[in-house]
Parts: C-alpha cells; sequence; structure tokens
C-alpha cells in the first residue's frame, strides 16, 4: 500500500508542477474524475470511474451507488459563487464519495480549483488541523458552519505559491492517515 500511496502523492505534485492542473474542469464531475484518474491511474483499475458499490467510512454510509449518479448531476449543478456555496458543494460531493478510495485527496484539489477560480483563494491546509479538520466534515452533513469556519480561517491569496501547493497536497496525505516523510522517503530509495 505504502508504494502506491507514494507514486500517488507524486502524481498529485506533477499534476500542479506540469500545468496539467490547468486542462481539468472545475466543479465538475468530470474535472474530479480526472483528478481521480491523474492521482491513481496505474495504481488502481477503478481510477476515475464511479463507483458501483455502497462504501462506508466509521459507521457512516455513503450515497446509495444506486442513486450515485442522480447525486453527482446534482452536486454538479450545485453554486459556486461564494465560499459559503463551495464548501456545501464540496460537503455534499464527500457525502456522494464517488470513488472506492481516494476520495478525500482528490476532493481537496477539486475544492481548492473552486476556490481558485471563483475567490481567487485556496486553503492554506498545512494550517488546518488534522484531527479538527477530520471531526468537522465528520459533522458536516448535519451542519457544515464548523467546516466553513475552519476552511475560512486558513484560506489564503498565494494560490501560485508552490510551496503552500505542495506542503498541502501532503498534508491531505497525512488527513488519511499516511505518513508523507515514509512516503516521501521510500520514493527516493525505489
Amino acid at each position: 500500500m505504502r508504494d502506491i500511496d507514494g507514486k500517488s502523492l507524486e502524481n498529485a505534485k506533477r499534476l500542479f508542477a506540469s500545468g496539467d492542473i490547468n486542462n481539468i474542469e472545475v466543479g465538475t464531475v468530470k474535472g474530479l474524475q480526472d483528478i481521480h484518474r491523474y492521482l491513481f491511474g496505474g495504481l488502481y483499475d477503478f481510477a476515475g470511474q464511479i463507483r458501483k458499490v455502497n462504501i462506508s467510512k466509521g459507521g457512516f454510509r455513503f450515497a446509495n451507488s444506486l442513486y450515485i449518479i442522480p447525486v453527482l448531476e446534482a452536486v454538479e449543478k450545485m453554486p459556486e459563487d461564494s465560499f459559503e456555496q463551495i464548501i456545501e458543494k464540496y460537503v455534499e460531493m464527500n457525502i456522494a464519495h464517488p470513488f472506492m478510495e481516494g476520495n478525500g485527496r482528490s476532493m481537496r484539489i477539486w475544492l481548492d480549483m473552486m476556490l481558485k477560480k471563483h475567490l481567487k483563494m485556496v486553503v492554506n491546509w498545512q494550517k488546518v488541523d488534522k484531527d479538527l479538520y477530520l471531526m468537522a466534515m465528520e459533522r458536516s452533513p448535519v451542519n457544515d458552519l464548523e467546516i466553513r469556519t475552519l476552511l475560512k480561517e486558513n484560506l489564503t491569496s498565494e494560490y501560485d505559491n508552490r510551496e503552500i501547493i505542495f506542503k498541502g497536497i501532503e498534508q491531505s496525505y497525512y488527513y488519511e492517515g499516511y505518513n508523507v516523510p515514509n512516503l516521501v522517503m521510500n520514493d527516493r530509495h525505489e
């Protein structure tokens, strides 16, 4: 598993370093699929594909696979005119959880793309505490105020700052329980 995660971390960084991120649709399901495919292509046979089975995490069941396509279509149509609307769309996409694996890592990039396009800002993920973030996301289906407040406090207008972007990607992997320094070290020694 560590080898896959190291390679997907490398892919995530390459997505930005290469400029390929600029070719991805912002705020669409296709755009999210393209991000997922870029991160996990060649690593998972389901990269970029909408799941066809039900999944859950920590006792929470994500959108039923029978209804996932209409759910994703509804989320895609949600407005992105304000910070609050963008976070609401992000929360709804998280509830949908369209992929078998790699949803969080893909969706945080997707979120930042919407924030950059519409607000000329991104989240400085380095400043977002892992435990506070995970708890806020867990509660977000009921009320997104907590996640909105946490992320709003950590917005930055330095959306083209390479260090903020790359450290944010590493933080995203850390949120998912991966030890980023070990992933980076393993990549260098393989």
